[in-house]
């Protein structure tokens, strides 16, 4: 009994996405996206906090985001690598 597997552009896995040539491209795009989201979110919602206030909100918020599986998804090109760095990362 055969079964023909399925092919796919994209999978998802624990949360990291990876392509079909095991690039993680658009995981990286996303979790970018995701973190400037929750940057405008604190910057909208509390317009006066003090700067511990921020950095725990921050921390908790942003950097989670950009932090998750990062062992599994670390950017080896030199383009990713500086998408991440202009992320909200650099806006402490």
């Amino acid at each position: 009994m055969s079964c023909q597997l399925e092919r796919l552009e994209h999978m998802k896995d624990l949360g990291v996405i990876f392509d079909s040539e095991l690039n993680s491209v658009q995981h990286c795009n996303e979790k970018i996206n995701t973190a400037y989201s929750y940057l405008e979110i604190i910057k909208r919602n509390f317009i006066y906090l003090d700067e511990y206030a921020f950095v725990m909100l921050y921390k908790s918020l942003v950097r989670s985001h950009l932090e998750y599986a990062n062992s599994v998804w670390n950017p080896h090109r030199l383009g990713l690598i500086k998408d991440l760095k202009k992320s909200p990362d650099a806006c402490n």
